[in-house]
């Protein structure tokens, strides 16, 4: 009996842990695994690039996971320069074309694996394209940035957006030795937070000597004689640039999937069920920056670009493709970031969020340390809550401060996703000692100021 083809498209997270589960499951006699990749690199950590450019990880290939040999001899057909342009749905095929030599082939599948990413967003703005304007998308963006920064002799730079990528791309600047202009569209960095959150982002990175200029769009990067950039127009206002770096979010990329008919959501992500696959196709699955996943908080569908999601969906696509059973239950929208020594964090709703959902809620901001305020070196960080109004049930929390305060939106994470009240949250048993947290954590006293809140609104 011939051996079963799977084909993956797209060879980094999602693509590659699914090619990886898949072939734990069944040996090469029973499952044909080819992978088409169109870049240079396989498996390669994305989040890692500001890391690399600003010289805190000092090596691209630190950032890769496994390599093609590696995968190819774990009989995974691995092939790069290859792009899927189309997907013959019915006829169970993809045509590819040879990115080396241009020809074209058409290969065949028994199951079909999307794992197609995201690609930035790229205004079609006069000087975009000119040299010195750069995305930060691929591990070949990355070196043709640095390869810019080590070239340039002018000193200043200007990064369009301050989301994650645009927050820690203006922290590798300043490591380079640029002065640092962030332009942005909201009135606060961080449009991830609520603009009171965000507004502790703006101050700290102005602190930092990070000019952040909000509340406007940029329209036209200006290039010199010599066709290089030179400045960024935004407003009235001309921005001078040696270097600029687009940092202005990720869209799904789903052309190849839309034109195939496949199903796509509200964020222009392909919509699977809890097995990761596509829905109404048996033998098609999706997973990585491609797909929308369900917001287990608000119960609707959002688009989150993240690595830990990819990975996790690929595990599920490969055994489910690979004859065994696993799901995907959703996310609460886990994130963190940093710009120099700031941290920054968000799980679950934000104010907007949850007006869109139909949701009544309070609100409870305190202030606290990361460790005991007698111990040296305390830190302060702000904490930002959320509770639903009647119930109780907690929402959403942020936090921006120091050393320790990140990673601690984790407990509230958990709590998310066991749907606990804020009220239960004062009861968790978290570690306490001087050097890492004061006796009440900074988490704990902000859900007890909400239970108060939820209490006052009549609970």
């Amino acid at each position: 009996m011939a051996a079963e083809r799977m084909v993956v498209i797209g060879g980094d997270a999602a693509g590659m842990s699914a090619a990886s589960a898949a072939r734990r499951m069944r040996g090469p006699e029973e499952l044909e695994i080819i992978a088409f990749e169109r870049g240079h690199f396989s498996s390669y950590s994305a989040c890692g690039i500001p890391y690399w450019v600003s010289g805190d990880v000092t090596e691209r290939d630190d950032l890769i996971a496994r390599t093609p040999e590696e995968h190819r001899a774990r009989a995974i057909d691995l092939r790069m320069r290859s792009e899927v342009n189309r997907i013959d749905v019915a006829g169970q095929r993809v045509r590819v074309r040879d990115l080396t030599d241009g020809t074209e082939s058409w290969t065949g599948f028994d199951k079909l694996v999307v794992a197609t990413g995201a690609r930035p967003v790229r205004p079609a703005l006069p000087g975009i394209d000119a040299p010195g304007v750069h995305g930060v998308q691929t591990l070949g963006d990355g070196q043709a940035l640095l390869d810019t920064l080590g070239a340039t002799g002018g000193r200043r730079a200007v990064v369009v957006g301050a989301g994650y990528i645009g927050v820690e791309m203006a922290e590798a600047l300043l490591k380079h030795g640029f002065e640092v202009t962030v332009i942005h569209r909201g009135d606060q960095p961080m449009a991830t937070l609520d603009p009171d959150m965000g507004r502790l982002v703006g101050a700290a990175m102005r602190g930092m000597g990070i000019e952040t200029v909000g509340g406007t769009a940029v329209s036209a990067i200006l290039t010199g004689d010599d066709g290089r950039v030179r400045a960024v127009t935004a407003g009235d206002n001309e921005y001078p640039a040696d270097v600029v770096v687009l940092g202005m979010g990720v869209q799904p990329e789903t052309g190849l999937a839309r034109a195939a008919g496949l199903p796509l959501g509200p964020h222009g992500g392909l919509l699977t069920d809890l097995s990761m696959r596509v829905r109404g196709h048996e033998n098609i699955w999706a997973g990585g920056d491609c797909v929308e996943v369900l917001d287990l908080v608000s119960g609707s569908t959002r688009h989150i670009a993240l690595g830990t999601h990819a990975n996790k969906h690929g595990q599920i696509i490969g055994a489910n493709a690979g004859g065994g059973y696993a799901t995907f239950p959703g996310v609460v929208g886990t994130a963190v970031s940093k710009v120099c020594e700031l941290e920054i964090a968000r799980t679950g709703l934000r104010e907007k969020d949850a007006h869109r959902a139909g949701l009544q809620f309070v609100t409870a901001t305190i202030e606290s340390t990361n460790s005991a305020g007698y111990y040296p070196g305390a830190a302060l960080m702000t904490v930002k809550m959320l509770a639903e109004r009647r119930t109780g049930r907690l929402l959403g929390v942020q936090i921006v401060g120091r050393e320790g305060a990140a990673k601690r939106v984790d407990i509230a994470a958990v709590a998310l996703t066991a749907g606990m009240t804020v009220e239960r949250m004062t009861s968790l048993d978290l570690g306490y000692a001087p050097p890492f947290s004061p006796v009440w954590d900074p988490v704990l006293v902000a859900a007890r100021k909400a239970t108060a809140k939820v209490r006052e609104a009549g609970m």
